[in-house]
């Protein structure tokens, strides 16, 4: 089982034919991912051959996101494009009515964010990021950017603000496995919410507990662990990283910024424990709290 995506997933690749998209198309082919398409309106008609194993794989491109939705019932999208083009981007695939839409760019105006986000919450379409590395159902589908070694499937949901750290939880909880893992995205404005996704782990029979990583700006996680005291009844433990971040200083994301008191390590850890959350020091201390829990 999995939050988002499975196996029938059919996704589509916007920007595709670059070389970020067609690095990571190939990464996503080899860990299983049923690719069906890629769009580039210059390129239509056209088809892209990716390396696997001893053969290739031909992968179409499609002109537009409604000609690829309507070739091959695709129903994700996964966006490779430069930051200036992405707001178009998303806004193509919200008015193709893909399902779900998963935004890799880093470095997106928030004022663009702002706008597509609140189309697609009018559309119903579900975004997830931008700047993030994407999720991973491990053994059934991958869309995005992060390695489909580090880990298999098992019983445990990720969730986190974070690339690199949701890499090292899954490394380190290896031999459990996962569910779904998710970076939502550090940015100040995100499609998909820690409570989100929660809420998805929650609701998952094959999800038996969570981790959930944030960081330190807004109070994302603040709003997260009164979600989790009300309506969350699997364990989680949690990770909050900035805890050694000078005030008023923005730390890698745009959405890492503390305002005095308001957005701290300190406090977003007392609120998740508050809320009944472990709460690690380092990532390898989460990892360990969430070991315990399994073990038991």
């Amino acid at each position: 089982m999995a939050i988002f995506i499975t196996e029938a997933s059919k996704v589509i690749v916007q920007g595709m034919t670059g070389s970020e998209g067609q690095k990571h198309t190939t990464r996503m082919l080899a860990s299983g991912t049923n690719i069906v398409g890629g769009v580039n309106p210059r390129k239509a008609g056209t088809s892209v051959s990716f390396p696997q194993g001893d053969s290739h794989v031909e992968v179409p491109v499609f002109g537009s996101v409604a000609d690829a939705v309507a070739q091959t019932g695709a129903d994700v999208s996964v966006i490779f494009v430069p930051p200036a083009f992405t707001k178009a981007a998303v806004i193509e695939a919200i008015d193709a009515q893909v399902p779900l839409v998963v935004i890799i760019t880093e470095g997106v105006p928030v004022a663009d964010t702002a706008e597509f986000f609140a189309y697609a919450q009018a559309k119903g379409v579900r975004l997830i990021g931008p700047n993030c590395p994407g999720l991973i159902s491990p053994g059934l589908s991958n869309v995005g950017i992060i390695p489909a070694n580090i880990s298999g499937a098992g019983k445990i949901g990720l969730v986190s603000k974070s690339g690199t750290l949701t890499y090292q939880m899954m490394y380190e909880l290896r031999d459990f496995g996962f569910s779904t893992a998710i970076g939502i995205g550090g940015d100040p404005i995100i499609g998909t919410t820690h409570i989100d996704a929660l809420e998805a782990f929650e609701a998952d029979p094959e999800t038996a507990a969570i981790v959930m990583i944030g960081e330190i700006g807004g109070d994302a996680e603040e709003r997260a662990a009164a979600y989790i005291a009300e309506h969350v009844t699997k364990p989680v433990v949690g990770y909050v990283a900035g805890f050694t971040a000078p005030e008023g200083k923005t730390m890698g994301h745009a959405g890492a910024i503390v305002s005095g008191s308001s957005g701290t390590a300190q406090a977003k850890k007392e609120a998740l424990e508050a809320a009944g959350v472990k709460v690690g020091k380092t990532p390898s201390e989460t990892a360990a709290l969430m070991r315990e829990i399994l073990s038991a």
